[in-house]
């Protein structure tokens, strides 16, 4: 009988799971240690106000084939929504302003699409970017801000690609590799575009598909999450706590604490750090680069307004860097997501704070740090309001829930990327490794990860 341990019980270890269950059949032992006592990890999702609402991640990327192809293989496809079509707005110097476009990440594709956003300075300097020489050779590795700040000027950073990589990231432009994070916009650069304009403006133009780029589950991601831990058929060990792994000669042995398991193969499903952490002792070369990676926090604080509450007539908010409000962003899920919306239905808001250099305390720094949260989010969304001529909204607050993302996200800097493609290419025979430090930040690339840890794993075992 095969027996293989996954570490750690959030998307990729549960998809992980799921592809071993497929791959070895019901007679495999596949054992699942989760430290915390939930399945999920940053994902979760929560009555609110009455209804169902994710205070993790709320949406996947319908373009990328990860999550839509496992979510149709489960089943699931009939709960699949797509946004309305109303859009975010950016946040800068007071007001609110139409989100840049067409851009790439928020770099514009010419100075009109920012027009009225950024400094008049900085619009000359897009105008005349396609004209100064551009410095990129093949093995450039700047930030995203770096670049973007070199050809189009700080504020373009601030007000428009600062407030997406945030959102996406939970970093600002400055920290972000521009390889590690736009890996087609760098591809292009090193074919030989002749500026950054041409090369936005080629990505643009061919983007592929006219649809929506994103999608969300009615019901939220718990119902992925259930799905997956049942067609798995395995009974996570919550509260299990990994605190070694060491090889031996026909796989691993993990190390729970109090005892220690057997096992042909081992998939580390967790955040980089801390599958370096357990790894130091056995294999310190290794686990140095995973130890290495840092983190961003993330805090989401999920607002309940009663039915009717008006609100701008945006999907959301985003924030440029350095402006009046404390929260990075807004989402307002009752007008982004038809599912959500309806007279007789709660108004859902969730207010995002915290990013790499700036994380929110917990109330063991900071005590009473949540409700400090909370009242910011409701002054800065009754700012908001007001500046669209709204009514503010905070007396009409029915249900405020504070989440922080427990494993935060990883840092993609400079060299990220290339860091864990080392890490891959040097892991031991029947190891492998699968989260969101590897391929990408967003569901579908952990759902894709995890499938590749556990090719690789199986390739191992036969």
């Amino acid at each position: 009988m095969t027996r293989v341990a996954v570490v750690g019980g959030g998307i990729s270890g549960l998809t992980a799971a799921y592809r071993l269950r497929r791959a070895l059949g019901h007679d495999a032992q596949i054992d699942l240690f989760q430290a915390g006592e939930r399945l999920g990890g940053d994902l979760r999702t929560l009555e609110v106000g009455g209804q169902p609402v994710d205070v993790g991640a709320e949406a996947f990327i319908v373009r990328r084939p990860e999550a839509l192809a496992l979510i149709t293989e489960l089943g699931l496809s009939d709960r699949v929504v797509s946004p309305t079509p109303r859009r975010p707005a950016v946040w800068a110097r007071g007001r609110l302003h139409p989100m840049p476009t067409p851009a790439l990440m928020g770099i514009p594709v010419d100075a009109e699409s920012v027009a009225g956003l950024v400094d008049s300075d900085d619009l000359d300097r897009i105008r005349a970017e396609p004209g100064r020489p551009l410095d990129w050779h093949p093995d450039s590795a700047p930030t995203v801000g770096e670049l973007v700040e070199d050809r189009f000027g700080p504020s373009v950073v601030a007000r428009s690609v600062d407030p997406m990589l945030g959102g996406v990231y939970s970093s600002l432009a400055g920290d972000i590799g521009v390889r590690e994070s736009i890996p087609a916009l760098a591809a292009r650069l090193d074919a030989g575009a002749p500026s950054l304009s041409a090369a936005v403006a080629d990505l643009t133009s061919t983007a592929t598909g006219s649809g929506p780029v994103f999608g969300t589950l009615v019901g939220g991601y718990s119902v992925l999450l259930d799905t997956l831990a049942d067609a798995a058929g395995i009974e996570p060990q919550f509260c299990s706590f990994v605190t070694g792994v060491t090889p031996r000669s026909d796989g691993w042995t993990l190390d729970l604490g109090d005892r220690v398991a057997d096992y042909d193969g081992v998939v580390l499903a967790i955040p980089a750090w801390l599958a370096g952490h357990i790894l130091r002792r056995s294999l310190p070369d290794l686990a140095a680069p995973l130890i290495a990676v840092q983190r961003a926090s993330s805090v989401v604080v999920s607002i309940a307004l009663a039915p009717g509450t008006p609100l701008p007539d945006h999907s959301g908010v985003l924030v440029a860097t350095g402006d009046s409000l404390r929260a990075k962003a807004f989402t307002f899920s009752s007008q982004k997501w038809p599912h959500l919306s309806g007279d007789d239905r709660p108004v859902s808001v969730r207010a995002s704070f915290g990013r790499f250099g700036a994380p929110v305390p917990d109330d063991c720094i900071e005590e009473g740090v949540d409700t400090r949260i909370r009242d910011e989010a409701m002054e800065d969304l009754d700012d908001v309001c007001r500046a669209a001529a709204v009514p503010p909204p905070s007396a009409r607050v029915t249900d405020v829930f504070v989440q922080r993302w427990t494993n935060g996200l990883p840092v993609y800097r400079p060299g990220h990327l290339a860091a864990m493609a080392d890490v891959l290419r040097s892991r031991p025979a029947r190891l492998a490794f699968a989260g969101s430090a590897y391929a990408g930040v967003g569901v579908p690339a952990c759902i894709g990860q995890a499938g590749r840890a556990v090719t690789d794993l199986l390739a191992d075992l036969t």
